[in-house]
This record gives C-alpha cells, structure tokens and sequence, in this order.
C-alpha cells in the first residue's frame, strides 16, 4: 500500500534529483498541499503508536539499510516489521518532513543531520509520548531512528542500588560532588539518570537544571525547581549550558554527556565549585572512566586534573542492559563509591588498583560488574553464557562461575 499521492508527487520531482536537492524539493511539495502532509503525517504517528504498543525501544526506517522495511527494537532484538507495507524512499522523507520544523529542517539541509526531541499527544487528555529522533541521510537518502522514551519513571528502589549509595545520590545527604552514569549506547544511561532526579525532587527542596541534547524525559517541578534546557534550542553547546548554570543558583546540575574535553573542564570546574553534578560517559567501566577523563588532557595537565579528579568524583555507576531468560533485559551494573583509599589510588595513579577496591568494597555499596552479573545468575534471570558474553573480566566471571560449581 502507497500513499495516495505517491504517484503525482514523483511526477512533480524530477527523476534526476537526488539528496538535499530532492529532499527540499519533496519538502516545497508537501508543505503546499495540506492533504498530502495530513497522510502522511498521519502515517508516521501510526507507526509511532505501534512502537509503544508493542514496547520496542527504537524504530527506523528508510534507505538502502532498511530496504523499505520499517525495523523495530524490542527487548534488545531488531528486526523489519511485515505488520506494515514497505514504504520507499519518497514516502519515508515525506513523514520525516512532516514532524520537523521549519529551524530544524534548516539544520537539517545544512548539516546533514539533525538530534531533536519529539512530543506527541496520541488522544485526547493523555499524557504525551515523547521521542528522540535522529535524521541524518544515507546513501543520499533520508533516513531516520526514533528512540522512546519511557512514560514512566523508575523508583530508584527499582534500580537495585544499595542504600548506602542511594544515599549519595541523594542532595539531602551529599551537597557536592561530581556523580558519573556510563555505559554504551543502549544501556540505560538516561532512564538511571531520570530516576535519580526524580528522587531529588521528590525528597529535597532546591533547584535542579538539566542541560541535555536533546532533553527526554520532561520532569514535573515538585519539591524541586527542575529546568530543562535542550541544546541547540535553549542553550548553544553543553559546555555554555553548564557554565551559565552557575550562574542561575542551582542545587543540582545535570549535564547529559561530556563528550569533549572542554565540557569535562567546565564539569570539573562546577563540581569544585560546590555543585552536585551528575552527568554521563560511554565507558564500560569504573576504571575506564577514570583514565578517559584523564586522557582527555594534555599530557602536561594530567597530574592537574588527577588531583581534582581525586577532590570530587564520588561514585562511577558503570551499567549494561542484558537478555533474561524471560526475553526481556535487566540492568547490571558496576559500582565505585569514592573513599580515601580511591582517592589516593587516583592521586598517586594507581587506577589499576581500583577494581580489587570495587571487588573488595561490599560494605560501601561497590560491586563489580561480575559480581552482579553473578548474583543475576545465581537468582536464575540469566543464562550462564549471558554472564559470561556481558562481563568486562573473563577471567574473574569464570572464577566466580567454577568457584560456584
């Protein structure tokens, strides 16, 4: 099944134009014929419906990659959906043209890429769905993935953190300090980060700014003040938004990535400044975080950014998401609670000693990833070739494993 107005909008657009050029002339097309926006439109809110439906975490579609298919995430596993009609390429811009604005599909022509954030009232009176949608073009045409984001908040209770570590997340027992949420794409970082602010606001009195790109998960203002400034939309880069949040009396500052060493700069220099800053990095683990900071520097400013690396960090939360035997996925995750033998590890940069400190450090609330991957196991939610497949030490998952036997 084709759009009804497939065949008249290819007779308009001239058979040699590809890429910018026929994407902006599909664009003039649609924007001057209401009916043929509303059907299309109409289209891709029908696969975005399906997408909650059916619980899938991303959709994308168009070009080549896709073969016209529409390809849904669900529970870790993605595969094209035959639920729907194979749409080719001018069908595919025509609904990625409907839900851009105007400033974003300027971006889009002059950068070939655009990362937004995406609000969406399927009925009347419900909440609105909201969506990260990132379209770029592939092989010369235009592609995009859309990534839900849950409608609903985790408890920090859900998360299977230990009190005393919930604690330090908390504003109410831990002022300032820099708090890291890493792992790799599709592994949590948001939704972690989202049930952490939603535990601020619910316990603490104070004012939270959240600078993200694109902002997810809209917070209602409770016992917390809680901005959201999207860049590119409120604020130009991260590292601006984190400088001019010092200048907006907040309590809490979260950051939703470093990915540059001018951002981790500004970073550090707010956490030394008496801020509690949580914000995300795409490491494995702990002790990889430690030495990509660090390695973000100069060689000559390194022992610099040890020490104040040594001064603020307060807890690493390295996270992975992992099939279950039941076909879903469970967090696993690696905890590092800063103390004073860690800060010493890190003064005198013997990082490597750090991961014996988590293996050993039960009693602060740390655990390895193996350990947990272990007692996941042990609790019967994985397969002993999960734990294996998804530990960063081999060597100790077997040890943990045989020892067991």
């Amino acid at each position: 099944m084709s759009f009804s107005f497939l065949s008249e909008m290819q007779i308009a657009v001239p058979a040699y134009q590809n890429g910018i050029e026929r994407v902006q002339t599909i664009n003039k097309i649609i924007s001057i014929n209401e009916a043929w926006k509303r059907e299309a439109y109409d289209n891709i809110i029908e696969l975005l419906i399906y997408m909650r439906n059916k619980n899938a975490s991303d959709i994308d579609m168009g070009g080549p990659g896709c073969n016209d298919y529409i390809w849904f995430r669900i529970y870790g596993i993605k595969e094209p959906c035959k639920d729907f009609p194979r749409y080719p390429n001018d069908e595919t811009t025509a609904m990625l043209l409907c839900i851009l604005t105007e400033d974003q599909k300027r971006i889009l022509f002059r950068q070939k890429n655009i990362d937004f954030s995406l609000s969406i009232k399927f009925k009347e009176g419900e909440k609105a769905s909201r969506f990260r949608g990132d379209v770029y073009f592939e092989c010369n045409k235009l592609v995009a993935n859309f990534r839900r984001i849950n409608d609903n908040l985790f408890h920090i209770s859900e998360l299977g953190f230990p009190d005393t570590i919930i604690k330090r997340l908390n504003l109410k027992y831990e002022k300032s300090g820099l708090y890291l949420i890493t792992g790799i794409t599709d592994s949590g970082k948001s939704t972690t980060l989202d049930s952490i602010v939603d535990m601020n606001n619910q316990s603490n009195k104070g004012h939270i700014v959240i600078i993200g790109n694109p902002i997810e998960y809209i917070h209602e203002s409770h016992r917390c003040i809680i901005r959201h400034r999207e860049v590119g939309d409120d604020v130009l880069s991260f590292n601006e938004g984190t400088y001019q949040a010092l200048r907006q009396d907040p309590d809490i500052i979260v950051v939703g990535e470093m990915r540059d060493s001018s951002t981790m700069v500004t970073v550090l220099e707010v956490t030394d400044s008496g801020h509690k800053v949580f914000t995300t990095l795409h490491t494995s683990t702990a002790v990889e975080s430690i030495h990509r900071i660090i390695a973000e520097f100069p060689p000559n400013e390194q022992d610099r950014v040890r020490m104040r690396l040594a001064d603020t960090l307060k807890v690493i939360i390295s996270q992975k998401l992992v099939p279950s035997k039941d076909g879903k996925l469970i967090m696993c995750k690696e905890i590092l609670s800063v103390d004073a033998s860690v800060q010493a590890a890190i003064r005198n940069q013997n990082i490597g000693e750090i991961y014996q400190m988590i293996t050993e450090g039960k009693k602060t609330g740390m655990i390895t990833m193996e350990q947990d991957l272990f007692q996941i196991y042990r609790a019967g939610k994985i397969t002993q070739d999960v734990a294996v497949n998804y530990a960063n030490n081999k060597t100790r998952i077997n040890h943990l494993l045989n020892y067991s036997t």
